[in-house]
């Protein structure tokens, strides 16, 4: 595990600056900054270490402006920054030269100088910075790496400069408001530019000279006083499913001698989404997480069909993510679903689980879980159901709604039948109207959960599918209360395994079967009979005895 060191002006026991930090810091250590503003030069030679806001990303600041130097300066070594605001003056906020650099939510400026500037075979990964104003933005100079859904605004010059063989590539950003060109490409560099919004430039959106030979692919050049794109002498590279929109013309400029592969981009309503914005507020996926809760769902006794139903609806989700953030067209998707099966077959377990792996892969915000009934949807006269249906509703948002014994409010369900139907009436509205912020789950028998999706014309439209979910067999129920029993500090003595499995196999399974309720029901029952038991021995029960359930407890539980 990562050393970590706490840098705080205020708390008592952490290092006052960065720097007193930094001169006891060993490899791969963890620099946690709590909030404010750190006056600093910071300089790192050969060093592997991350600086890393404590808090909210933007909470702290290191402030170089005074510096006769860059704010950080990086000069080998392996350096990570999250979550800073890091200023400059007449030198780069953001200097790394040689170094494997990554800046993830981050903001960097500085006043005469460039924000960010990798120089001399560095390796730069930039995910979420934003760099606003200054002379120039991101400058990547004999380097490469990845610069990934990031801003560069209102620069007095250019935006971004790639230069003397530079190949990084730029993807789902925004660069606008430059004062001059938004990317310019020099001395040959050959960047990918992808998926990029680039606009509002003094001179041309993408200009490219000197030998360089760019890959534009799916971006949008527009609203620029220059052309959108221009191509010098003895240029190279490709354009292809590029829009170039309201530029000075020619859109796109290619100069005598120079000779790039131009594929015009498809005029239909699929055209690629782009930049920084298409991110901004998008699903955040937290992968490890994921997999955390498909390994907890594995776990569950039985249940292979649902098991693999919910990993589908999974798959089918990461999919989306995945061609969302490569400009493709997703369809519009439904997160409700319908649990259908007896009691006690871990439909409410599977409805936690979905709504945290929905969160976990950033389609909800909260992934929190509400619990419902009837008597909590449905109110006493005309109009109060709506008014409670819709504040649960709300309540539910950014979460799952899971609406337990769902069949009840159908008009079949019996009295108060149209009060019922108001609240299924108001819910069809609001799962449409909310679809993207909330999955409702409803859940119930088999057969009467059909004549609930009767109810009204538009609710079975809603869901996305119906996971059925069995009974348990009496393997499986053996194996529940095994599984109940050591959760709870008891032994099943030898034998006891294979009665179980008589008792459940004799069982009869109509609609009342409770199923891990009854596997539960019957070791309390056990551990009643244990109690009377070890009460009547005479003497003080040994640990073995208070932990281990026999035969006789099984009988007298199920006589």
């Amino acid at each position: 595990m990562a050393r970590t060191l706490t840098v705080s002006a205020e708390r008592a026991g952490a290092y006052p600056t960065i720097r007193d930090a930094l001169e006891i810091a060993s490899d791969g250590t963890v620099i946690s900054i709590e909030p404010g503003t750190y006056a600093e030069s910071i300089r790192l030679s050969g060093r592997r270490v991350s600086l890393v806001a404590a808090k909210d990303p933007g909470s702290v600041t290191i402030d170089g402006g005074d510096a006769y130097a860059p704010a950080v300066a990086c000069e080998g070594g392996e350096v990570t920054l999250s979550g800073l605001v890091i200023k400059g003056a007449d030198y780069p906020a953001v200097n790394a030269t040689g170094t494997r650099l990554t800046i993830e939510r981050c903001e960097a400026s500085a006043r005469y100088a460039a924000a960010v500037s990798v120089t001399d075979g560095a390796t730069l990964t930039a995910t979420e910075v934003k760099v606003t104003g200054g002379q120039y933005g991101i400058i990547v100079e004999d380097a490469g790496g990845l610069i990934d859904k990031c801003e560069v605004r209102d620069t007095a010059d250019d935006g971004v400069i790639v230069r003397l063989g530079a190949n990084p590539t730029i993807r789902n950003s925004t660069i606008a408001g430059c004062g001059f060109r938004g990317i310019y490409v020099y001395q040959a560099g050959r960047p990918t530019i992808e998926r990029c919004d680039i606009s509002g430039t003094g001179d041309a959106g993408i200009s490219v000279a000197h030998q360089s030979a760019p890959t534009i692919v799916d971006s949008w050049v527009h609203d620029t006083r220059g052309s959108g794109i221009t191509f010098g002498r003895g240029c190279g590279g490709s354009v292809e499913g590029t829009r170039v929109e309201s530029t000075a013309t020619p859109g796109i400029f290619v100069e005598e001698g120079a000779n790039p592969t131009i594929r015009e981009a498809d005029d239909g309503i699929h055209a690629p989404k782009v930049g920084a914005g298409v991110i901004e507020g998008g699903n955040q996926q937290d992968a490890a997480k994921v997999e955390k809760l498909l390994a907890e769902l594995d776990t569950m006794i039985g249940l292979a069909g649902v098991k693999s139903e919910v990993r589908a609806l999974i798959d089918e989700i990461q999919v989306n993510e995945w061609r969302r953030s490569a400009g493709l067209a997703v369809g519009a998707a439904s997160n409700h679903l319908v649990f259908t099966g007896a009691p006690g077959t871990g439909k409410t377990t599977v409805a936690r689980l979905y709504g945290q792996l929905l969160k976990a892969l950033g389609v909800l915000p909260g992934g929190d879980f509400k619990e419902v009934s009837r008597r909590d949807l449905v109110g006493q006269y005309i109009g109060h159901t709506a008014e409670k249906t819709t504040s649960v509703f709300e309540q539910a948002l950014g979460g799952v709604l899971f609406i337990d014994e769902a069949y009840t409010l159908s008009r079949s369900a019996g009295t108060s039948a149209d009060f019922g139907q108001e609240a299924i009436d108001t819910l069809v509205k609001l799962m449409e109207d909310h679809r993207d912020q909330v999955a409702v789950i409803v859940a119930g028998y088999t057969g009467d959960m059909v004549n609930f999706l009767d109810a009204n014309a538009g609710l079975a439209s809603r869901f996305a599918k119906t996971l059925e979910f069995e009974n348990y067999s009496p393997d499986e129920l053996v194996l529940i209360v095994q599984r109940i029993a050591r959760n709870d500090d008891y032994l099943l003595a030898p034998g006891l395994d294979e009665a179980l499995m008589e008792w459940f196999a004799q069982i009869e399974r109509d609609q009342n079967f409770g199923n891990a309720r009854e596997a539960r029901k019957l070791l309390e029952g056990m551990r009643k009979a244990q109690s009377g038991r070890l009460r009547a021995l005479g003497r003080m029960p040994s640990r073995d005895d208070l932990r281990t359930l026999v035969l006789d407890d099984l009988l007298a539980a199920t006589r």
